[in-house]
């Protein structure tokens, strides 16, 4: 398996600057006036399963997403004209090409799987989900990728111009719910949102059915986010969709006055649950699941799925598409195959802690969670959660973001 890494260089197009610049701001919020907190120590020194799927929020130390830096801030290149990580970039003849915004520690296994299993050799360029969808655009038909993996439809979408049409062969494999309506990519793996909370110091009988709840008196100072974030921008944007753009507003304002505190990222909150440095914490629920795995039952802190199809309860995709201009499109299809077939759909389930979106995987769930067809997950299409330049800019305007 070859690999590349994906680099920065000025001048994105300008039709993606925004959407880079918003799912990779996962760096710290340090300047007006927002404090990004770090974890305790102790906590942070025990997050060693990381962040390994880090929805864009690289932690140094913690999160192996940053560590292979495909959701992490893009290394400097003094060449400002230097192009995307390798300009020398070739595909080796008879080559899988894969443009992968997930981390290497997450799908590098399963991909190295698929090689052993198959016999097929698979270069893979890794990458932060936005800077490469720019990439693809800026190659246009001269890309050399056959598939681009994406942790969330929003940088499916960015490029779906130059997504094929999947076969009805493999999009019946998942519920229409969780890929696009166009069929041009399909969902791999779901994230629930949920409520991590200090079982010390809260009984889920106290936290509050909806989202707004955390902006009552009894909630100041007690909650974690991660405002900078993809996955809660997401949510954000699930908001402003349901509720509207007032609504969505006003809870925003209401958490920043009640004293909501800003961490990097997922790893962040919920080891600073876990430390009891704050009670409760927005989150997507796997990341819980590496603390227990490291620490055991022991860690202080559980999830609460929301209830009642809101916004806190939804369900975030991972998924896959075939460019236009692939070389080896039938290869391409064999990988989307495999990648929903039930090992590595269990793989999914009992590696990273995500839920399996394939049809024939649905019974397999990861240890402790509610099945996903029991989540009150919101009934909204996933092109409807397109809009993250808007959540940003109402974050920032609301004061969450700097």
């Amino acid at each position: 398996m070859r690999v590349l890494r994906v680099g920065s260089r000025a001048g994105l197009l300008l039709g993606l600057i925004l959407l880079t610049s918003l799912t990779a701001c996962d760096g710290p919020a340090d300047d007006a006036g927002q404090t990004v907190r770090a974890p305790a120590e102790a906590s942070a020194e025990a997050a060693a399963p990381g962040d390994a799927e880090a929805d864009a929020e690289p932690d140094p130390v913690a999160d192996p997403e940053a560590a292979t830096n495909p959701e992490a801030e893009p290394d400097p290149v003094a060449d400002p004209e230097a192009a995307f990580g390798d300009p020398n970039f070739r595909a080796e003849p008879g080559h899988l090409v894969v443009y992968s915004g997930r981390s290497q520690d997450l799908v590098g296994p399963i991909i190295e799987q698929f090689e052993s299993d198959t016999g097929i050799e698979v270069d893979l360029r890794w990458g932060d989900t936005a800077e490469l969808a720019a990439t693809l655009l800026e190659e246009g038909d001269a890309s050399p990728a056959d598939v681009f993996l994406a942790q969330d439809p929003g940088g499916l979408g960015a490029v779906e111009s130059l997504l094929a049409p999947l076969p009805s062969a493999l999009l019946e494999r998942v519920d229409a719910r969780f890929r696009d309506a166009d069929g041009r990519w399909i969902g791999l793996s779901g994230r629930a949102r949920v409520i991590v909370y200090n079982t010390d110091r809260v009984q889920p009988a106290d936290l509050p059915a909806r989202l707004e709840g955390f902006t009552e008196p009894e909630w100041k100072d007690r909650v974690g986010w991660a405002p900078g974030n993809t996955s809660f921008q997401t949510m954000v944007t699930a908001m402003r969709v349901m509720q509207g753009e007032a609504a969505a507003r006003s809870w925003v304002e209401g958490m920043v006055a009640n004293g909501a505190l800003p961490y990097d990222n997922n790893t962040a909150v919920v080891a600073a649950v876990g430390a009891g440095e704050v009670d409760a914490g927005l989150v997507n629920h796997y990341y819980l699941y590496r603390f227990l795995a490291e620490q055991g039952e022991t860690f202080p802190a559980r999830n609460h799925f929301m209830p009642g199809g809101g916004p806190g309860s939804l369900v975030l995709v991972a998924g896959a598409g075939i460019l236009k201009t692939a070389a080896r499109p039938e290869t391409a299809e064999q990988l989307l195959a495999y990648l929903l077939s039930s090992p590595a759909q269990t793989y999914f389930a009992t590696q990273t802690y995500e839920y399996p979106l394939a049809s024939e995987a649905a019974a397999v769930t990861p240890a402790g969670l509610p099945p996903l067809a029991e989540l009150e997950a919101p009934g909204m299409a996933l092109s409807d959660l397109a809009d993250l330049p808007g959540s940003a800019a109402l974050l920032r305007e609301a004061g969450a973001l700097p």
